[in-house]
């Protein structure tokens, strides 16, 4: 059994299996006080327009939807939120068309 702190899950990218896409970074836990179980991890929603139009909803991931807390990720089964995109603008500016 390994063992892993909650300071040791913060700041690990979280990313869906399902497709690839990095959802963002652990930035809080949800736990159970009487039970003394974790209950999900939370990640912030991301940042729009740099902040001035303030941010989209956290995303919260139940326990069960945690498959590998790895080194520097977490990989998880969730349904990415609606809207994400797994490339960014300026990669599809980019990109070669064909």
């Amino acid at each position: 059994m390994q063992c892993c702190r909650v300071t040791d899950l913060r700041d690990k990218e979280v990313i869906c299996i399902q497709d690839g896409t990095m959802l963002g970074s652990v930035c809080d836990v949800e736990v159970d006080t009487a039970d003394g179980k974790l209950l999900s991890i939370i990640v912030f929603g991301r940042l729009r327009w740099f902040g001035i139009l303030g941010r989209e909803e956290d995303i919260i991931i139940p326990w069960r939807e945690i498959k590998v807390i790895g080194e520097d990720t977490v990989l998880v089964t969730c349904e990415p939120p609606r809207g994400r995109r797994k490339r960014n603008f300026f990669a599809k500016l980019f990109s070669e068309r064909k």
